[in-house]
């Protein structure tokens, strides 16, 4: 049996016994015509692995997707699996190829100046000072959503100027805290201690009614102070944990320590965490961080 036969079975098998719709058919075989047009002069039964390999290389060239890669592959392998079961086709030639892993993106950060028109609230009410403080942590110290919300007072060192972090995993770890954050985080004590029955809870940030913020409060009010700042940014909280590490990253050059405070195991996938000395980390973050820098007179 030919090619033409071969495909033509396979067309049917798809077609009639998974009932594939027409829609789906004709994707596969406009794949499967990618195939066989880079290997004219080879029938299916003498294509090798490295036939497949060469094929997906100049596709990749031509500046096909990963995605689109994948998906080539899977129509070819579909086929080629067909072959094997139904017409005693030695091999698969696509069972262990893989397209191209995909490039990694770079997260969406704001930049400086965006970064601090957000964070720069005005006024001395209850949620202002809030919004303000919560703001000016999580640009100041990389954290994430979960980690903030469930900050205790007593996590907060204000004479030394750190936080301590429980992370991911329960680790725990310090972060130092800049000055702009400080001063907003000992207005919003302030105003926090007014509250009644306070004393009976011990999270740092809460409602009026003395309840522990939510994360989707959080992401609320992150929202609500984009669109009144006039940031056309799509504002969530881990788009300030990225930009916080992209500033510092771009003014330290220094991936270890920014790793260290980020509180990420690995470097990448292939480096292991390493542990750094505190001190050199809260040297580089005042050194680097554009809200931990004194103001000069």
């Amino acid at each position: 049996m030919d090619d033409i036969k071969h495909l033509q079975a396979y067309k049917d098998f798809i077609s009639f016994e998974r009932r594939l719709s027409d829609h789906t058919v004709k994707n596969y075989f406009r794949d499967i015509d990618m195939l066989i047009q880079h290997n004219k002069g080879l029938s299916l039964g003498e294509l090798k692995s490295n036939n497949i390999r060469n094929s997906i290389a100049s596709l990749h060239a031509r500046g096909l997707s990963s995605n689109s890669l994948s998906r080539i592959l899977s129509s070819w392998k579909g086929l080629f699996v067909f072959l094997v079961d139904q017409h005693h086709f030695k091999h698969n030639p696509v069972l262990e190829i893989k397209a191209p892993k995909k490039s990694k993106k770079l997260p969406q950060t704001l930049s400086v100046d965006q970064t601090i028109k957000l964070v720069n609230i005005a006024g001395d009410d209850f949620i202002s000072l809030r919004d303000h403080a919560i703001l000016e942590l999580f640009y100041s110290s990389g954290l994430r959503l979960s980690e903030l919300v469930s900050l205790k007072l007593e996590d907060i060192n204000f004479s030394d100027e750190i936080i301590t972090v429980l992370g991911k995993g329960k680790k725990m770890r310090i972060v130092p805290v800049g000055k702009e954050a400080i001063q907003a985080l000992r207005k919003w004590n302030k105003s926090r201690s007014q509250l009644k029955n306070v004393t009976n809870n011990s999270i740092l940030f809460l409602t009026r009614q003395t309840k522990q913020l939510t994360q989707r409060a959080v992401q609320y009010r992150l929202k609500f102070w984009a669109k009144k700042q006039g940031i056309s940014e799509n504002i969530h909280p881990h788009l300030l944990r990225h930009s916080f590490a992209s500033h510092l990253l771009q003014s330290s050059q220094d991936l270890r320590a920014v790793q260290e405070l980020l509180g990420h195991e690995n470097i990448s996938s292939t480096q292991i965490y390493t542990h750094l000395d505190f001190q050199h980390l809260a040297k580089t973050y005042d050194q680097a961080h554009p809200r931990a820098k004194k103001n000069k007179k």
